[in-house]
């Protein structure tokens, strides 16, 4: 009898959270859930546009493009999407270089061209209507693990567990999870946490409640420890490591590319334009010509087949550099504007375009160098 009584006296006094080298064993008498749909109802994030009506496409389309970009960026964007593509059936029906242009700027193209192709794959083979498990989800293209639980928890209130880079941040620091983020050992730690403490009640509003809380309290830096409704339970904040967790990948040196860009204007405005691969950097997408650092302006227009044409100006301008996830790219710019009011035939295969009259995707350099090349004309 009395070693019951003090069994059950050292449960209650035991501190909120232990420490567990091994997670399977790690103790919290005070369940993460109640704790964060609380604070969510009081402080979370309310107002945006993907949470007004929490269709599986809505949450879908969100999601994707939540993937490696803030909610503040993309709130414009997702709200232009829905205007021209409200439904699944209209993505799929849609053109890649319309879906394209409309992400253009917001980056990761993959991203895009998964998001067409998997509304093309469910209108073709799941009647048009998104699955409603994790697995069937995940197997359409740009959906992976974390995506579709957050799809079916945020569409159907069904317990999924989430880990997109604000959860893993919050559970990385509330349970001191060490090791690299990326790390195979790291992951599987934080998804047992992240299955652990998803509730099988109100699990749409904990998914929302602990991606809010990363992305505006529990930031990557300056975390506002002070406003936290899981400051009292989190390790890392008792030990004083929050700024060291989570602890970030190895960085590996970054290499540089150089390439030449050709930005081709006719007297009347019009850009001449390639299509690049549809696999790759900037997959798909429409850009001024791109070649070798070393090509000079006198062989690419003897290759365009422009060669004889009269030029108002050629004018190499000064490089500038554009950073990619894995590498950095020089972009070394060369206006060549033709004197010609018609935009010619040319031995390339692209198109001419009139900026901001056309609907296809542009990179982002491609924009930057065709909005520069509408400047110079301007000026002249």
């Amino acid at each position: 009898m009395r070693l019951l009584v003090r069994s059950y006296l050292a449960l209650f006094s035991q501190p909120p959270c232990r420490e567990s080298n091994d997670i399977r064993t790690a103790t919290c008498t005070s369940a993460l859930a109640p704790r964060l749909v609380a604070w969510w109802e009081a402080h979370g994030r309310k107002d945006l546009p993907w949470q007004r009506e929490r269709t599986p496409y809505r949450v879908w389309v969100a999601e994707v493009m939540l993937q490696q970009t803030q909610a503040a960026a993309v709130a414009p964007y997702f709200e232009r999407f829905l205007a021209r593509f409200p439904t699944l059936a209209d993505l799929a029906e849609a053109p890649l270089d319309e879906v394209l242009h409309l992400w253009s700027g917001l980056g990761y193209y993959a991203r895009a061209r998964n998001l067409h192709r998997a509304a093309q794959i469910v209108a073709c083979r799941h009647a048009g209507t998104l699955p409603r498990t994790q697995a069937e989800l995940a197997a359409l293209p740009g959906i992976g693990r974390s995506t579709a639980a957050a799809i079916v928890a945020q569409a159907h209130d069904t317990p999924a567990a989430i880990l997109d880079g604000n959860a893993k941040r919050v559970l990385a620091r509330h349970f001191r999870v060490r090791g690299p983020i990326s790390a195979a050992s790291t992951l599987r730690r934080l998804w047992a946490l992240a299955e652990r403490h998803t509730p099988n009640a109100r699990a749409g509003d904990y998914a929302q409640a602990v991606m809010d809380l990363g992305a505006t309290v529990c930031t990557r830096a300056k975390p506002r420890c002070d406003v936290c409704p899981l400051a009292e339970t989190c390790l890392a904040r008792r030990h004083g490591e929050v700024a060291k967790l989570p602890q970030p990948a190895k960085r590996r040196a970054r290499p540089c590319r150089r390439r030449r860009f050709f930005v081709l204007t006719d007297a009347a405005g019009a850009c001449f334009v390639e299509q690049r691969p549809p696999a790759g950097i900037w997959g798909g997408l429409w850009s001024p010509p791109e070649r070798a650092a070393r090509t000079t302006p006198k062989a690419f227009l003897a290759a365009a087949g422009l060669g004889a044409l009269p030029l108002a100006h050629v004018k190499p301008a000064p490089p500038f550099r554009h950073a990619f996830t894995h590498f950095d790219l020089d972009v070394a710019p060369v206006y060549v504007q033709l004197r010609t009011a018609q935009a010619p035939a040319t031995k390339l295969a692209g198109r001419w375009i009139v900026p901001g009259a056309h609907r296809l995707g542009l990179s982002a350099v491609a924009a930057k160098l065709i909005g520069e090349a509408s400047r110079q004309r301007a000026a002249t």
